[in-house]
């Protein structure tokens, strides 16, 4: 009898590279990098036109940069936006520059925007606030009459969370929040209110969440199948995934409700 093959888990170099190879796929690095390969093409195309007669100034080289920058990122597939991000990016540079703002300034602002988003340019979820219809809109359709253990993810400076443990104080509602800023901003609101609801700084990729009996989400397009994909896998029957605004695709909502008239939709999904 043949022996039985066992599969073996990815070497080393495999997973390395396999995690260099998703890294260089986030949108926000393919765009970083095509400024980057734009640079030279730049260089050829000024040098070209120089060769010419022409007198070109910084700004026409920014100009034809950003022209470059975005035909390129067109030619790989980015979204429309990330073109015009492209498109602007050099000449903000160069417009940054002709200000002659002090360099710790730059690095303040970097610093708080790292905090602020972090890893958006993987998760590709900005920060979204609900509002306080929005949080009254999942109160209401929440089971009544028993305890229940709620999960905000993404759950920004904390809002739906402090609110829902307001109405709900026999529940735990807990937010998780990948941002450290937002994170502390959430959790200093509870230690101030002396609210029951707890703040978890992480991923929720890291999260169970067949833990919860209600799962709310307000994130993004990019984010929606992943999500499902996780809930689908471990929440329980009798659980309910709530997503605010974005739809998951192929995956019809079990109720949806509109928290403001003529407003974006509150999609329930119950397992």
């Amino acid at each position: 009898m043949r022996p039985r093959t066992i599969p073996q888990a990815g070497t080393a170099p495999d997973l390395a590279r396999r995690s260099c190879l998703r890294f260089l796929g986030f949108p926000a690095v393919r765009a970083l990098l095509i400024q980057a390969a734009a640079f030279p093409l730049t260089l050829a195309v000024v040098y070209l036109l120089a060769s010419n007669g022409l007198d070109l100034s910084h700004w026409h080289v920014a100009l034809v940069q950003g022209v470059l920058a975005a035909l390129l990122s067109w030619w790989r597939g980015l979204a429309s936006w990330w073109r015009a991000i492209q498109f602007g990016f050099a000449p903000a540079v160069l417009g940054a520059s002709a200000l002659a703002i002090p360099p710790a300034v730059f690095l303040a602002v970097f610093l708080f925007l790292l905090l602020l988003y972090w890893s958006t340019y993987r998760t590709q979820v900005p920060y979204y606030p609900s509002g306080p219809r929005v949080w009254a809109a999942v109160a209401e359709v929440l089971p009544q009459g028993r305890p229940l253990r709620v999960i905000d993810i993404g759950s920004g400076v904390g809002g739906l969370v402090l609110a829902l443990q307001r109405r709900r104080p026999e529940s735990s509602i807990e937010g998780i929040e990948l941002a450290p800023l937002p994170w502390l901003a959430s959790h200093l609101r509870a230690l101030a209110a002396r609210s029951r609801a707890r703040f978890i700084c992480g991923d929720y990729e890291q999260l169970h969440l067949g833990h919860y009996d209600a799962v709310f989400a307000y994130l993004s397009p990019a984010a929606m199948s992943a999500l499902w994909r996780k809930a689908a896998r471990e929440m329980r029957p009798g659980s309910t995934l709530f997503s605010y605004e974005f739809v998951i695709e192929d995956r019809p909502p079990s109720r949806v409700v509109h928290p403001v008239p003529e407003g974006p939709a509150l999609y329930m999904w119950d397992f």
